[in-house]
């Protein structure tokens, strides 16, 4: 039987076991219909097609966009 000649440090221990809980970015691919990035095998948020077709009708940018803030609310005086 196996018998280890060595104590695994504190440091060996912890860094063997992050490697199953490290953070990874997300993989991204330019959409072959606008060039926007997008995650693989996803529908493309910014023109709504997958594999050349489709999904879904994209709202108009305007819309979608937050109101701009004016110039009272932004700087308090006094």
């Amino acid at each position: 039987m196996a018998v280890p000649k060595r104590r695994t440090t504190r440091a060996k221990r912890d860094q063997r076991r992050a490697q199953h809980d490290r953070v990874l970015a997300p993989n991204v691919n330019p959409c072959p219909n606008c060039g926007e990035m997008m995650r693989p095998h996803r529908v493309c948020p910014s023109c709504g097609h997958y594999k050349g077709q489709r999904i879904f009708e994209m709202e108009p940018e305007e819309a979608a966009q937050p109101p701009e803030e004016t110039p009272e609310t932004t700087a308090p005086e006094g």
